[in-house]
């Protein structure tokens, strides 16, 4: 198999990179994650017209990508400079928006820069179950009213349109009855307490109390599942770009440290520490790229591949981050150091759209259903 980018993909890739080494270093980054909004509208239109949330849609939706490797090629640059901008929300709601249909004028000024939407699905006690909601969504003479609470939005307080799960009918953990609803920022019965999220960024909690919405689809759990997968593969590869980070932050750091007045990495104790993280770093590199070649296969293949990968993120980015940190030693916990950084997005990402043990019992599970 050829593992190589197709020639737009690399082309991306490298401009991408180019862009957020030259305009987003890390204190750049950290300005915009303690800023008011948790993200930079101007880099947002920037990469809006560099042609990077395009890549993440396909034609028909007015982009030019969509497939697995075309969000794999954008989240492991994005992981690489610990980029906040609402990249994730953006695929996972304007996702359910393309499989929907119908929708191609939003989708239309979202891909260039002009709207942004977050993806409000996961409640406070769903635990990772996508058929775990609880809210409410009532239709009276054609119009829809949605009630609930959801939990941990991204950008929550500075999206344009939020894409809500709500309950139809059935109870939470029922597979029917899940609808998709779009609404609009400062709707009537709408509230969102904000915060910041604790590697960078903004989320909140969002209660919807008779809050006017519109109809997107009325059998929502597949576009949902399908949303998720595109997401998990995103995450797969961003811990992919931030995992590479670490291992030659650390290489360089036991290159240059000096202990009994030789490098620290002449111990062969450290080398064989080190060799053991870059061969978990190439499994995760493997399960993810196994995971954006199954986006568009059939719903067992591709649940299985994304739940894989996001069990080997778990652990080998668990294992990524602490041995960077012992490796460094103190100053490996400082702000001051990019590293700390790297190594806290990294364990972040291995409980974003469930955590190993969650994905580990689903991996088993659809493999038994097979």
């Amino acid at each position: 198999m050829d593992f190589n980018h197709t020639e737009d993909r690399q082309m991306l890739s490298d401009s991408l990179g180019r862009y957020l080494q030259q305009r987003y270093p890390i204190d750049v980054r950290h300005k915009i994650a303690a800023s008011a909004e948790g993200w930079s509208a101007e880099h947002w239109a920037a990469l809006a017209e560099l042609g990077v949330i395009g890549a993440l849609f396909g034609e028909e939706a007015g982009g030019f990508g969509g497939k697995g490797f075309d969000i794999a090629v954008v989240f492991e640059q994005l992981g690489r400079s610990l980029v906040v901008e609402p990249f994730l929300g953006t695929l996972l709601a304007g996702r359910v928006l393309e499989r929907a249909g119908g929708q191609e004028d939003l989708l239309g000024e979202v891909i260039a820069g002009a709207k942004v939407l977050a993806f409000a699905h996961e409640e406070a006690d769903s635990r990772y179950d996508l058929a775990g909601i609880a809210a409410k969504a009532s239709e009276t003479a054609g119009a829809w009213t949605l009630t609930g609470t959801k939990a941990v939005v991204p950008q929550a307080d500075t999206a344009d349109v939020l894409i809500v799960s709500a309950r139809i009918s059935g109870a939470p953990g029922d597979e029917a009855g899940i609808g998709l609803f779009a609404v609009d920022k400062g709707a009537a019965g709408l509230s969102v307490r904000a915060y910041a999220l604790i590697d960078g960024g903004r989320g909140g909690e969002i209660t919807l109390a008779g809050t006017p919405a519109t109809l997107i689809a009325t059998d929502g759990l597949p576009l949902i599942e399908d949303a998720v997968a595109a997401g998990l593969v995103a995450l797969s590869w961003e811990a992919v770009g931030v995992a590479d980070v670490l291992k030659q932050s650390t290489l360089d750091y036991l290159r240059t440290r000096k202990q009994f007045g030789v490098p620290i990495g002449k111990f062969q104790a450290l080398q064989h520490r080190m060799a053991t993280v870059a061969l978990e770093i190439e499994q995760q590199r493997s399960a993810a790229i196994n995971a954006a070649a199954a986006l568009e296969a059939d719903r067992v293949t591709r649940e299985r591949a994304v739940s894989a990968a996001k069990v080997t993120l778990g652990k080998a980015g668990t294992l990524a981050a602490e041995e960077a940190i012992q490796m460094h030693g103190g100053i490996g916990m400082t702000w001051e150091l990019p590293l700390s950084h790297y190594a806290k997005r990294l364990i972040m990402l291995g409980h974003q759209l469930g955590d190993d043990d969650h994905h580990l019992a689903r991996y088993i599970a659809l493999g038994r259903a097979a």
